[in-house]
């Protein structure tokens, strides 16, 4: 179950995170071969100086930070596709400078992700795993 954690230094209204939120899924369902249903997004708004990249010159252009919690077992290229596609729907809905956007990913074994009746199983090429 992906949880993928957007923090930005800036104020949005609900319709844009909405669209991250639904861009993100896309992205995520199609760069790692699952469905979407079990993915999770949250998006946290902090002021200006509240968040900080040490190359960011600028943080009122915006600052963007990424966590994808995921299961492990994907390729690096696939994880590097999928952090740049965040990087560029960022950029694109919240016009924050791609210097500024920083992308980390967290992995875990998927006995790790539970949801109410049940945990998920390691990840599996083109899964569901819902099923």
């Amino acid at each position: 179950m992906p949880h993928l954690q957007i923090d930005i230094n800036k104020n949005v209204g609900d319709d844009v995170k909405k669209n991250i939120a639904t861009r993100f899924k896309v992205l995520f369902s199609k760069t790692m071969d699952t469905g979407t249903d079990h993915i999770a997004t949250s998006i946290r708004e902090f002021d200006t100086y509240n968040l900080d990249i040490g190359r960011v010159k600028d943080p009122k252009q915006g600052v963007a930070l990424i966590n994808a919690d995921i299961r492990e077992g994907r390729e690096l290229e696939k994880r590097r596709k999928l952090a740049l596609g965040f990087i560029e729907i960022i950029n694109e809905l919240l016009n924050i400078p791609v210097e500024n956007i920083y992308v980390t990913f967290s992995e875990h074994k998927g006995e790790d992700f539970h949801l109410h009746e049940r945990y998920l199983s390691s990840w599996q090429e083109n899964e569901d795993p819902l099923i």
